[in-house]
């Protein structure tokens, strides 16, 4: 059943990207124009983690399978055979499964041979085989069954044409003094044709003839490229690309060959996962390479890469998402990445989260708001927008009036109906961040800056990076994956930061012992500032410990001062500490009662008269309130935003130099907030930051 995806209109309708690359519309397969004759260019999605790339390209073999011949590969994941020989790597085990893959009838698609590939495949299995032992021999040959299946599915499939070649191996073996690659295989294609192929497939050795140095002759192209294989380096590259080349014609010529007209429609498929991978380059660049001189496969090559500037991409023609919902123009350069199409990935629209969201809850039980608060937290991001969407669908009817962001992080969710339900937070941060040791980075996402990254990989993580600077290289691999950079904070995006930090604060359970590693970074990070410069910092940690009266007390003391933006810069900074959440904790925010002035303090600072008593309870009200109103695993409430204007038009009044920044914030704070933007700063700035 194909999964509901949102944002990528482009990709699917009828006049679509896809559509207008294969000459099929999606699902329905009317015939439609190319956009781009017969010169498609490869065309790579970006994104960084959880932006669906993966999704994508497995919509795209939902919606045209059977239709055309169609192979999706995953670059990253390619599982060696056990025992394999050396003719095995992760390019000619990518190879056999294209066309495996490629092969098989559909419903509208007539089956693909692959003769050309099968004997280039057969010729480099025979590297490495050996007089003593023929078993290696036996267990490679017999996983190129599929592959000689395509040609003739009886005769590929059975083992006659193993045994064999076994003994015409073993021949060999006995007349040849020194046994060579090339040797082997020489009589390994020898038997493979007489046994498996018939007499005009036959002639589908010729085209090895076109390998470096063979004059025309297959055979010894055939044999040259054994030998280039087993060599390695720059020679292997060279075979490798040949074998490449050896798929793309078996399918050029099975839509270009003698079948009658009409017999095929639309063009056939490669959709390749991380191509960023290594594997993906080697698989792409001789394809890119031929079209660059002008060999025109008609090939529809869609990729995806987590990096947008990679070298394999330096000349490729870039546009978002939207942009090609009607046309994508590629022109075509004299670089040879000038044919790729690299297509950003563009985040889901507010709109697209509440459809996901009203998806999984269909009679609205949920907070209006939760969907619009969602989206701020992951940034439209589709994966979080999708499992938390479905964390909410789940939920008990009685709890999800009062879900948040935060308490749908706090969640189980069932992805697998053969499964238990799984914990949210850490499942959807080790989709973000596969492999990692997400202990550490939770420590280090508290911090700033690099500096202050690596005072807490030095004073809590002591040891845990032997190789140097562990601030640097968390930070080379965030880059390396693609995740957004901010002076503000070392761990810049929202939703991975939201993740680590909820690592942080529950890792060590509740209870009497529980949040040691929450309470230690904060502090460790707190006495890191000075009193004067650094003292936003330190009240910011305050904060995230729980403790408030510093902070109402500076803010207090420096009201006064002339440079209201700044004494506002220094709120919204303070304010944006992390809340110390308390796991399933049902009921109103605690912060709500306070912004609202229904919880007075515990105790007053000594020796304050009426006005300054008035004055520090308002700041109290209204630090809270932009705390709360502020917060990602929050949502927004109305009579807090309207308490936070009243606050700041009464803090306006009162102020001898400073009230207009005061009562613009008044006016255009509450808009912000209404409107899921930071607090502008100065207040009304257009752009929100």
């Amino acid at each position: 059943m194909d999964r509901e995806l949102y944002g990528r209109e482009a990709v699917f309708q009828d006049s679509g990207l896809a559509a207008r690359l294969t000459g099929l519309t999606p699902y329905r397969f009317t015939r439609t124009a190319y956009e781009h004759g017969d010169d498609p260019p490869v065309t790579v999605f970006t994104g960084g983690r959880g932006m669906g790339k993966t999704a994508l390209l497995k919509q795209v073999r939902n919606a045209y399978k059977g239709a055309t011949p169609l192979a999706l590969l995953d670059c990253a994941h390619i599982e060696p055979p056990a025992d394999h020989g050396p003719g095995w790597n992760p390019l000619t085990g990518a190879l056999a499964e294209l066309a495996g893959q490629l092969a098989p009838r559909g419903f509208a698609s007539a089956p693909v041979e692959f003769p050309r590939l099968s004997l280039g495949l057969v010729a480099v299995a025979s590297t490495g085989w050996s007089r003593e032992d023929e078993e290696p021999a036996r267990r490679d040959l017999q996983r190129l069954g599929p592959v000689l299946a395509t040609v003739d599915a009886a005769k590929g499939a059975g083992a006659t044409w193993v045994t064999k070649v076994l003994s015409k191996l073993a021949a060999n073996f006995a007349e040849a003094t020194a046994p060579m690659a090339g040797l082997l295989a020489e009589a390994t294609v020898e038997t493979v044709l007489e046994e498996v192929f018939g007499r005009s497939q036959r002639r589908s050795e010729s085209w090895y003839g076109n390998y470096r140095n063979a004059g025309g002759r297959g055979t010894v192209g055939l044999q040259y490229l054994a030998n280039d294989f087993e060599q390695g380096g720059r020679r292997r590259q060279e075979a490798e690309s040949f074998l490449v080349g050896a798929l793309v014609e078996d399918l050029y010529r099975a839509f270009t060959g003698l079948l009658r007209a009409g017999a095929r429609s639309g063009r056939p498929v490669l959709l390749l996962d991380n191509a960023h991978e290594p594997l993906g380059r080697r698989l792409l660049e001789p394809i890119l390479r031929d079209r660059a001189a002008g060999r025109r496969d008609r090939i529809v090559v869609l990729a995806s890469s987590r990096v947008s500037d990679h070298e394999g991409m330096r000349r490729a023609t870039r546009l978002r998402l939207p942009e090609t919902a009607r046309l994508a123009p590629c022109p075509r350069g004299t670089d040879v990445t000038s044919g790729i199409l690299a297509v950003a990935l563009t985040p889901l629209s507010p709109a697209h989260t509440q459809a996901a969201f009203d998806r999984h809850d269909p009679a609205a039980r949920t907070p209006a708001d939760l969907a619009r608060g969602v989206h701020r937290l992951t940034g439209g991001r589709p994966l979080g927008v999708t499992l938390l969407g479905r964390t909410a669908g789940e939920t008990p009817a009685e709890l999800r009036p009062v879900l948040t962001p935060g308490a749908l992080l706090d969640l189980t969710v069932e992805l697998r109906e053969d499964a238990p339900p799984v914990p949210v937070a850490p499942t959807l941060l080790g989709e973000l961040l596969p492999g990692e040791h997400h202990g550490r980075l939770a420590v280090l996402a508290a911090a700033h800056d690099e500096t202050s990254a690596r005072l807490l990989a030095h004073t809590r993580l002591p040891g845990e990076s032997p190789d140097g600077d562990m601030a640097l290289e968390v930070r080379d691999r965030l880059r390396a994956e693609g995740w957004p950079e901010s002076p503000e904070h070392f761990v810049a995006d929202p939703l991975l930061r939201a993740l680590l930090l909820h690592r942080l604060r529950f890792e060590d359970g509740e209870g009497p012992a529980g949040y040691a590693t929450w309470r230690a970074v904060h502090e460790t990070l707190h006495r890191h500032y000075d009193q004067e410069s650094g003292l936003p910092y330190r009240l910011h940690h305050e904060l995230a410990l729980g403790r408030t009266q510093q902070a109402v007390t500076h803010l207090r003391v420096t009201f006064p001062r002339p440079d209201v933006e700044d004494w506002l810069g220094r709120l919204r900074f303070i304010a944006s500490a992390p809340y110390p959440r308390t796991r399933g904790r049902s009921g109103p925010d605690p912060r709500r009662a306070v912004a609202l002035g229904q919880r007075p303090p515990d105790r007053m600072p000594a020796g304050l008269d009426a006005d300054t008593t008035e004055l520090h309870l308002r700041l109290r009200r209204l630090l809270h309130a932009v705390w709360l109103l502020t917060d990602p695993l929050a949502l927004p409430d109305g009579e807090v935003t309207e308490k936070l204007a009243f606050e700041l038009r009464q803090l306006s009044g009162r102020h001898l130099t400073g009230n207009r920044p005061l009562w613009d914030a008044a006016t255009h704070w509450p808009t912000d907030i209404r409107a899921w933007r930071e607090l502008s700063l100065p207040p009304a700035r257009e752009d929100g930051v």
